[in-house]
């Protein structure tokens, strides 16, 4: 009865006005688009619908009886399965506490947290053939959703990362061993490019990154020809095909963050977006909740003493004149460098935008 189901965009005024009011103030003007190419063109305008989307998610908020309940919010998915996952397909997973085979810590502020299974993901999508799914599941390992499906003729059950708008009841398919016979048989024995596009762009479809076109829209994509998925499975995360290189059977990605990457022509990528884009809109109310997650404090470096960290000790606040370091004297701002070259990064075609280039 404590339950009160709220919109992250409140109706003051009338709902309609504000939505306008937002609808004009995200999406970009032509002035601002002018200079832009079309592939950036669709990209910035997807980007400024996502926000659309996550604006309209409904938060959940419950009477604040406590003072850790009063700032939780969560995401409201009407749609996700209420009981336990597939046992089958999950593992223990066990505490390390950040410490390695001798028991030092070598990863700090980890330890604790709520005991949880490992859900086994199919993160190759090898198996050919049409697939049912069963449900959408939350994941407490991830912050995306995954999705329980179930092979037609076989009735195998495996896990993959949820994409946007993914529903119980939707069928899915992999490509990545070619084109099935069934779809030459439908198109009387010779490919039809236009109508196999048809049969296979849909959301949550496995395809090699060769036989899907330019400027889509992907996520899970993998980096070589017969390995899983690497890059885009995070919640809300999404690529984009930019360009391709068929003598040298590479193709070039763009990532959120705008850096683009070489990948090869035959590696896997589902299409659509990945799920639970509103994930940032989950507060969590109070610190004892990251302690649930296996989240130890973090403590600041002026607060501790002068043995334990580089800028400890003193009277009052001071760091005396000392720059941002780790408590082993590992600079963290512009004093040591973490990239040795350019071209370091053999599979990277282009770097992120820094500085003044990222506005």
């Amino acid at each position: 009865m404590f339950k009160n189901y709220i919109s992250k965009s409140r109706t003051v005024g009338g709902f309609t006005s504000f939505f306008n009011y937002r609808l004009a103030s995200t999406i970009p003007t032509t002035n601002a688009l002018s200079g832009l190419t079309e592939l950036e063109k669709q990209d910035e305008l997807n980007r400024r619908q996502m926000e659309l989307e996550k604006e309209k998610v409904q938060l959940k908020k419950v009477k604040p009886t406590s003072p850790g309940i009063r700032w939780w919010r969560k995401p409201i998915y009407p749609y996700l399965w209420k009981g336990k996952p597939y046992k089958p397909l999950t593992i223990t997973k066990v505490a390390k506490s950040g410490r390695n085979n001798t028991g030092r810590i070598v990863v700090r502020h980890q330890g604790g947290g709520v005991q949880r299974r490992i859900r086994i993901i199919d993160y190759m999508r090898n198996k050919p053939g049409p697939q049912t799914v069963v449900r959408i599941e939350y994941d407490p390992n991830r912050t995306s959703h995954i999705a329980l499906l179930k092979h037609n003729e076989t009735g195998e059950l495996s896990y993959i990362i949820a994409c946007e708008g993914m529903r119980p009841g939707d069928e899915v398919e992999s490509f990545r061993s070619g084109i099935p016979n069934r779809f030459l048989k439908e198109m009387g024995g010779k490919i039809d490019p236009a109508l196999l596009n048809v049969k296979i762009s849909k959301k949550g479809n496995c395809l090699p990154i060769s036989m899907i076109s330019v400027g889509t829209i992907i996520h899970n994509i993998g980096e070589f020809k017969n390995g899983n998925a690497k890059y885009c499975r995070a919640a809300g995360a999404y690529g984009r095909i930019v360009s391709k290189l068929p003598i040298e059977g590479k193709a070039i990605i763009q990532l959120q963050s705008g850096e683009q990457r070489y990948v090869s022509l035959e590696a896997c990528a589902t299409l659509g977006i990945t799920s639970n884009s509103a994930h940032h809109n989950e507060s969590l109310g109070k610190a004892g909740r990251n302690r649930h997650k296996g989240i130890r404090p973090t403590v600041r470096g002026v607060a501790m003493n002068t043995c334990d960290h580089p800028l400890g000790g003193g009277r009052g606040k001071s760091k005396s004149n000392k720059p941002s370091m780790s408590p082993w004297g590992v600079l963290a701002k512009g004093g040591f460098k973490t990239r040795k070259g350019k071209h370091e990064n053999k599979n990277k075609f282009k770097d992120r935008p820094r500085g003044s280039a990222r506005k």
